[in-house]
């Protein structure tokens, strides 16, 4: 647990130290924000509310990056966290390592593909939806579901191998729905897309 807390404590700081609460500076964010407190901490409750013996549920915290932009989406996570621990109360260590692997790490992970696909593969309204918010999300998710593994957080009754196999299943689940919300967002309310630019991405 001493890992897990170091890199919360470490993750908000950092957060703060950007003064996230700048983002909400004329409302555009709200909405998005108000949404990501309300549906995914019953994402994340989830596993806890059924008794279905292979316990996976969806993260959402590429999702969260794209539409609130990272430091941000830290302390949104957080609250997210402790929501779901209200919605089905579980040992805090538990929330904790919930909150780090299936929230942090891979709202972390997002943006460093973010970065890292805007240097190499360029700006483009592809590049962002099918590369950021699709195959990224999976990514991101699978490789931060895939190290919760190795760091203890196994999935109970269920062997090595096959978990594997359904965190690459669920990763895949976490893309569609975060590309299907940027393919949205970008059309309808782009404004709900911290990391969305139409001069950017739209440029002639």
């Amino acid at each position: 647990m001493f890992l897990e807390f170091v890199i919360l404590v470490v993750a908000l700081v950092v957060s703060l130290t950007l003064r996230p609460w700048r983002l909400l500076a004329g409302g555009a964010l709200v909405s998005p924000l108000l949404g990501s407190l309300v549906i995914l901490p019953w994402l994340w409750a989830l596993p806890r509310l059924h008794t279905m013996p292979l316990q996976l549920q969806l993260s959402g915290a590429c999702a969260v990056t794209l539409m609130l932009g990272w430091p941000l989406a830290i302390p949104v996570l957080t609250a997210v966290a402790l929501l779901s621990g209200l919605l089905a109360p579980v040992a805090w260590e538990i929330l904790l390592g919930q909150l780090i692997w299936l929230g942090i790490l891979p709202a972390t992970l997002a943006l460093v593909a973010g970065a890292l696909l805007r240097r190499w593969v360029g700006t483009h309204l592809f590049v962002f939806i099918l590369g950021r918010a699709f195959i990224g999300t999976a990514l991101c998710t699978f490789l931060a579901s895939s190290l919760s593994q190795l760091a203890g957080f196994e999935l109970a009754h269920v062997d090595t191998g096959l978990s594997l196999v359904a965190r690459w299943l669920m990763a895949w689940g976490d893309g569609f729905m975060t590309g299907m919300l940027a393919a949205i967002f970008v059309a309808y309310r782009p404004q709900w897309l911290a990391t969305w630019s139409d001069a950017l991405y739209l440029r002639r």
